[in-house]
């Protein structure tokens, strides 16, 4: 199992982070998803086959590419 927390700097709400979770809920092998607009972080864990390219990728994707 893998964890580790990405950088979005497009996060500004509440809203946002729920758009993310829905998305990356959707990969298989997400366990699970956190975010908080204040620090604009996003927490993923994940098994696989699930891969962190995957997840790059979809929040590229969603235009909340992670740096």
């Amino acid at each position: 199992m893998a964890e580790q927390v990405f950088h979005v700097p497009n996060i500004t709400c509440g809203h946002c982070v729920a758009t993310i979770k829905n998305e990356l809920s959707e990969i298989k092998g997400v366990k699970s998803v956190d975010g908080d607009p204040g620090t604009k972080n996003v927490s993923v864990v994940w098994d696989s086959p699930a891969t962190k390219e995957q997840i790059l990728a979809l929040l590229k994707e969603i235009n909340y590419p992670a740096d």
